[in-house]
């Protein structure tokens, strides 16, 4: 059985290339479901104009296929709603970016 602590471990490993921290410490992952054996996570990125947006979200579906093979279809969706904003950062991010 596929879990979410799973899916959010494998996102752990795509890291924002501008900022140099992984998706989930900078909040952008909003969520991570699994259905039978489907995966879907829903993150969006720092600001609608993120040129990465495509690298980013492909990048997000080929760790959860590279770390969780048995996953039957991934979908990985980009919303901009909420807006995300530094508050949304873990403590682990923050430090990462001098921001104590």
């Amino acid at each position: 059985m596929i879990s979410e602590e799973q899916i959010l471990a494998a996102l752990r490993s795509v890291i924002d290339p501008e900022l140099g921290v992984n998706v989930v410490d900078l909040g952008l992952v909003y969520s991570a479901e699994v259905l039978d054996s489907d995966v879907r996570a829903v993150m969006t990125m720092t600001t609608p104009a993120c040129p990465l947006h495509s690298y980013i979200s492909e990048a997000a579906a080929e760790a959860i296929r590279e770390c969780i093979p048995e996953a039957r279809h991934i979908s990985v969706q980009v919303v901009w709603e909420p807006k995300w904003n530094p508050t949304m950062m873990s403590q682990a991010a923050r430090r990462q970016l001098g921001w104590q």
